[in-house]
């Protein structure tokens, strides 16, 4: 009888152990320093999944991002009911990757609510050009609000940015983005930011299920992509890709074949409550 407590406790050991590892698999990988964005590279998106066997999802997934949102596959639909977001400010890190800038919020940064199922928000990055598009079209830049609920699924919001005013959010970043320029794997605490100063501008937005667009390209990913493009101006894109100087002028993953998957666009109407 005294054998079954060790038991027990060597059995709570290796759940807790397996529930970590699928929580930091499901993950965007924080060193990408073994891939990169070149069309024609060994370490490119058409390799990735060759790589590492964990990121074969890369290679023979059914279900990746980015994809195109054309008007021909796009269900426009009421009931989604508007993203339902619970942020407020927290204390952040903001660490250059590699390939990209991120922002990574260390305590309690809120979280959205999709059909009942709660994603607490832990970072942000930036993407140039936008890897989603709409009827064809690619953007100049997209940023991705990364979330995760309790057992480890994930949820992306995705905005797109055209060459315009200035976006406000990456202003008040401006400084703390300069500092560590040109330092791969730097970081730099940058105090409390609030997320809601990350202005979305339409309660529209599409959804699909699909994957995170860097290894290990993760699929079952719920994404949110506002309807709404924004604006940025030329120089605050073309600093986030001199920032990390990784030689190349694009951190964008190839769209992804779309098989068959329902896209949806919710657009609110008279009937959608608050």
């Amino acid at each position: 009888m005294e054998k079954l407590p060790n038991q027990f406790l060597v059995c709570c050991f290796f759940i807790l152990l397996a529930l970590h590892s699928f929580s930091v698999r499901s993950q965007e990988i924080e060193d990408e320093s073994e891939f990169d964005y070149g069309a024609n590279s060994t370490k490119g998106p058409a390799r990735w999944g060759e790589i590492h066997a964990e990121w074969g999802a890369c290679s023979n997934g059914t279900m990746q991002s980015p994809i195109d949102m054309s008007n021909e596959r796009v269900n426009i639909v009421s009931h989604l009911g508007r993203l339902k977001k619970s942020y407020k400010p927290s204390n952040a890190t903001l660490r250059n990757r590699g390939h990209d800038m991120m922002l990574r919020w260390e305590d309690e940064a809120g979280a959205i609510e999709i059909k009942g199922r709660e994603y607490v928000l832990h970072q942000c990055h930036w993407h140039s050009p936008s890897e989603h598009t709409i009827n064809g079209r690619r953007y100049d830049l997209e940023l991705h609000m990364v979330h995760e609920s309790a057992d480890g699924k994930v949820a992306v919001i995705g905005i797109m940015y055209k060459i315009g005013r200035p976006d406000s959010f990456l202003s008040s970043l401006m400084d703390h983005l300069e500092a560590i320029t040109d330092i791969t794997d730097g970081e730099r605490a940058v105090g409390v930011i609030d997320p809601r100063h990350i202005k979305f501008g339409s309660r529209k937005y599409y959804r699909y299920v699909g994957s995170l667009t860097i290894p290990p390209c993760t699929e079952n990913v719920v994404w949110s992509i506002v309807r709404k493009v924004r604006t940025v101006t030329r120089e605050q894109v073309r600093f986030l890709r001199v920032a990390v100087h990784d030689e190349s002028d694009s951190n964008a993953r190839p769209l992804q074949s779309i098989n068959k998957r329902s896209i949806q666009l919710f657009r609110p109407d008279d009937k959608v409550e608050n």
